[in-house]
């Protein structure tokens, strides 16, 4: 799952941003409102974790600009503003829950899960393909009905594939999606982590479904042998 962390303060950012990685989550940053904005228009999220003190443009004008839109990605709306006045103008501005600072990372993390339990307007928390299954929410996925013992990164790389089967997807993509969007492109990470998968669905029997496509990147292919 891909969340974005919009977050003035380094430290509550960096704070977040760790944990949610240890958690197996693809995590971008923006530091106010208008980049916030931008990257909400420019990638999918799971979950926008929103701070409501921010520059530029605050939460609420954030959360309402991206209602307005028709975007409904699911927001957790950050802040040390605790009274029942800005619980309810977070609200009515778009949000769907609230968390006051400071918070428990494990609270922030259950809020998450929550929330993504509730998802966005096309999201599917059991992806199938083939002989493939992944359930998003309990983060489990099966081959040919054998448990994968994945890590959290490959979870990501196959949830990623599963959500465009067929479609080749350039190792750029998969920097972007899997990792973040400051990563080294030079970095030959997705070469590594595809190859692990790869190893792992073919000990589990289905072999030549995650085939390579040379100069370009890789594809989730069913019922052909690989390059």
């Amino acid at each position: 799952m891909r969340v974005l962390v919009v977050e003035d303060d380094r430290k509550v950012a960096g704070f977040i941003e760790q944990g949610l990685r240890e958690e197996g989550y693809a995590v971008d940053i923006a530091r106010d409102g208008d980049e916030a904005t931008t990257l909400a228009h420019v990638n999918e999220y799971d979950a926008i974790l929103l701070d409501l003190m921010l520059p530029k443009k605050n939460g609420l004008q954030v959360a309402m600009e991206l209602r307005r839109e028709g975007r409904r990605t699911p927001i957790l709306m950050l802040t040390a503003r605790d009274s029942t006045e800005d619980v309810v103008r977070g609200l009515d501005a778009g949000a769907d829950d609230y968390l006051a600072k400071p918070f428990k990372f494990d609270e922030l993390l259950a809020r998450v899960r929550a929330l993504t339990r509730r998802g966005g307007a096309a999201r599917l928390d059991r992806l199938m393909y083939g002989p493939l299954t992944l359930d998003r929410l309990k983060h489990k996925a099966h081959a040919a009905g054998k448990p994968l013992d994945l890590t959290p990164r490959e979870f990501q790389l196959l949830e990623h594939f599963m959500l465009h089967p067929e479609d080749v997807i350039r190792r750029t993509e998969l920097l972007e999606k899997v990792w973040d969007m400051h990563f080294d492109p030079e970095s030959n990470v997705v070469d590594v982590h595809v190859g692990n998968l790869r190893r792992k669905l073919r000990e589990a029997g289905c072999d030549g479904l995650l085939q390579t496509e040379r100069g370009v990147g890789f594809c989730l292919r069913a019922n052909s042998a690989e390059d």
